[in-house]
């Protein structure tokens, strides 16, 4: 039986689509049988995860939990959760889900750390939660980068309703909110921009080239260590 990778998805939907075609293209494969098994759990009615964090709303870790043991008696043996802010319930995770999960943030610090040197001042885009739950700040300091996020006016007038854009599939209406808050960031120095929310590489390819180049795309970087963590159980 090979290694089976389990994606935890749903968080949203079409975020999960784009994360396993990005897993697709990231494979080094010349015929069917050079891909990952992977098998997916994609339910979107997992409670949201910035009203958890933020607003004492419902958790969605119960039904995260649930996701994985699915995912477990499926096959999987590792975990890929196309989600950045579902990673704030990370070690709770591991923990009752008894499997190894990839993790989205050290991933996108890996492809960072090939793009921009020790030092850099770097943008993060994500959601309130994500920005608040600080894993990607803690990471970015702990590698010697300076981190910089958009205006609070900025995030509830750009980068949140791009998000909600994604989600309802008006995907231009999404990259127009979302290049201009990437331009701000810029404008501060940034050397680079995580988007560290998996709608927002959505529209990646729909950036201006030079706005788009400025972009670690964490989604991309996931499906990157996913192929690695493959090609290791290979080997």
């Amino acid at each position: 039986m090979p290694e089976v990778l389990g994606v935890l998805g749903g968080m949203g939907p079409l975020a999960t689509v784009d994360f396993l075609r990005k897993l697709i293209e990231e494979t080094p494969a010349a015929r069917d049988e050079d891909h990952i098994p992977v098998v997916v759990y994609s339910v979107p009615q997992i409670p949201m995860r910035p009203a958890a964090i933020l607003d004492g709303g419902a958790s969605p870790l119960p039904a995260m939990i649930e996701g994985i043991r699915t995912l477990k008696q499926a096959g999987a043996v590792a975990i890929a959760i196309p989600c950045n802010t579902a990673h704030y319930w990370y070690d709770e995770l591991l923990r009752a889900g008894g499997l190894p999960i990839v993790h989205i943030a050290d991933a996108a610090l890996a492809a960072l750390a090939g793009r921009c040197a020790a030092g850099a001042t770097i943008g993060l885009i994500g959601t309130r939660g994500t920005l608040a739950a600080g894993f990607f700040q803690q990471r970015l300091a702990a590698r010697g980068y300076s981190c910089i996020v958009n205006t609070v006016a900025d995030q509830e007038q750009l980068i949140l309703p791009a998000i909600q854009h994604v989600k309802r599939n008006e995907l231009d209406a999404a990259s127009a909110l979302l290049g201009t808050a990437i331009a701000k960031l810029a404008h501060e120095d940034a050397a680079g921009v995580i988007l560290a929310c998996t709608e927002t590489p959505v529209v990646l390819d729909r950036l201006p080239p030079q706005t788009a180049a400025l972009c670690v795309d964490a989604t991309r970087a996931l499906a990157t260590a996913c192929v690695a963590w493959w090609r290791g159980k290979r080997d």
